[in-house]
């Protein structure tokens, strides 16, 4: 429990501090205007109070991510507590922040066009593809696990009814998503979220509540040891990193922070906005790592005894995650609170479906210069991703999952890449015209340049390492590690060499 409790802290914390450096060395400017003002168009580009911006942003990064990826980041111990601390302090918060107020500054740019007009042509046509491809993914996903979630909820295969198949729940979720995606934002995203965050709330309280309450003694401590409890022969080190990704740092996040930029009506909303929004879901993936890791799972014989690696163990062909939130919810907060927690899962995996579906659209549109505010146009765009991510569905799910968890990574790393490249040239400029502009302090671009260059090492050691990459054996691993690290140092080669010619031209 102190760990916990010392995490929970150490986040709040992160968020009333380095929330601000970060706020600093970005920049703002409170009196420019924001494209919700300049650019307002009643679709997307629609000004919407702090607080409900801040909601939408919550639901549209938590998502499964921080819940689902939390539970698979335990398998691996009480490291995910520093993971997820922090992670989501120096490399999610920062992430998140710079991908929002660059697109504030760019107009609501998405964040192909960001990273592109920060990194060049070539790297804007590849992060364009790799978003597309991310957001389908990620659509997929989150249709099929509440789908099978809301399935089970109305009694599964026990019961003979149309509610009780996964094809119907498909069916009215993809119909949703379908609104969702061309409808105008403050139509119904808007007016669902509320409802939907506060499920969400309750289930991250409700569990947060029993556990600290009644099994508090069962906790996992950090001083319990670091070692990888993970039962097969995977490492820690860059597993976890991408199985805790939203939790902690994610490239998805970055596609839809650009979403709320198009909403804000001041730059000073970022930092609630964008890093709080993070540091939230950090919090909730705190609870739910610490619950998974101290809650005892039935056994055969229906004995409370199994850890969750003994339980994923006999349960091998299933969605261990999906099993674990069933169990724990219905156990820890009865019937009816287990079923008001699943509802809040599910409205958890929906509510970032449909905004990734809609930031897919908006980065088409970006592509092709294709205005949205008629409705027409919106379809031809949406038509064509609809039909994908329908056929996606019938993929499997762990398949699906695992390629989304690396592509979601390895997109972090080009938005950190693209914003140290951007507060590098603030800072040039700054320091030449204005030595005392508040702007970008000297060096004040290491908050993006380190966890760039750590998330490229993780990126690049997972593609190598990972069942779904490469998989080097174990006695082979060396390789991957060696070359990640060799790929690392040669971009901070070459940003060092860059800066120099930057320096060089403003001089």
């Amino acid at each position: 429990m102190i760990t916990f409790f010392i995490a929970v802290i150490a986040l709040v914390l992160g968020y009333v501090f380095y929330s601000r450096v970060v706020e600093r060395v970005f920049g703002i400017e409170p009196e420019r205007k924001t494209p919700a003002l300049t650019l307002t168009d009643g679709v997307d580009y629609v000004p919407l109070p702090a607080w409900r911006i801040f909601l939408i942003q919550f639901l549209n990064i938590a998502g499964l991510g921080p819940i689902f990826g939390a539970i698979l980041g335990i398998f691996y111990g009480p490291a995910a507590f520093l993971w997820i601390v922090l992670g989501s302090i120096f490399a999610g918060g920062v992430h998140d922040y710079m991908a929002g107020m660059m697109s504030i500054r760019k107009n609501g740019a998405s964040l192909p066009e960001i990273v592109g007009s920060e990194l060049g042509m070539p790297i804007r046509q590849f992060m364009r593809l790799l978003s597309i491809v991310l957001l389908v993914l990620l659509t997929t996903n989150f249709m099929t696990s509440p789908a099978t979630l809301l399935a089970n909820l109305c009694g599964g295969s026990e019961t003979d009814s149309i509610f009780t198949t996964q094809m119907f729940w498909l069916i009215v979720i993809f119909a949703y998503y379908a609104l969702a995606t061309v409808l105008p934002i403050d139509k119904l995203i808007g007016k669902f979220y509320p409802i939907f965050g506060g499920l969400l709330l309750f289930m991250g309280v409700g569990i947060a509540v029993v556990m600290v309450g009644w099994h508090s003694t069962d906790m996992l401590e950090v001083t319990d040891g670091l070692q990888n409890r993970q039962p097969g022969d995977l490492p820690i080190f860059p597993m976890m990193f991408v199985s805790i990704a939203c939790g902690a740092i994610s490239g998805f996040h970055g596609t839809q922070s650009p979403l709320m930029a198009r909403c804000c009506t001041s730059e000073r909303q970022g930092r609630h906005i964008f890093y709080g929004a993070m540091i939230a879901e950090g919090i909730l993936a705190l609870i739910w790592a610490a619950a998974a890791g101290s809650f005892r799972f039935p056994d055969a014989d229906g004995n409370a005894c199994l850890t969750i690696q003994e339980f994923a163990a006999i349960h091998p062909k299933e969605n261990v995650a999906a099993l674990v939130i069933n169990v724990i919810s219905r156990s820890w907060l009865g019937v009816v609170g287990g079923i008001l927690a699943v509802i809040g899962v599910i409205s958890a995996s929906v509510t970032s479906g449909d905004t990734a579906l809609r930031s897919a659209r908006l980065i088409v549109a970006d592509f092709l210069q294709m205005e949205q505010k008629s409705i027409w146009k919106r379809l031809v765009i949406s038509v064509p991703m609809f039909v994908v991510v329908f056929g996606m569905s019938f993929v499997n799910y762990n398949i699906v999952w695992r390629y989304f968890a690396w592509t979601n990574q390895t997109l972090a790393v080009f938005t950190l890449w693209a914003a140290t490249v951007w507060l590098y040239r603030q800072y040039a400029n700054n320091t030449q015209t204005a030595p005392s502009s508040k702007h970008t302090p000297h060096f004040g671009y290491f908050i993006t340049l380190i966890p760039a260059l750590f998330m490229t090492m993780v990126s690049v050691s997972y593609i190598l390492i990972a069942p779904e990459g490469l998989h080097l054996p174990v006695e082979s691993r060396w390789i991957g590690y060696t070359i990640a690290g060799v790929t690392t140092i040669l971009l901070l080669i070459m940003f060092t060499l860059w800066t120099k010619r930057q320096n060089k031209r403003v001089k």
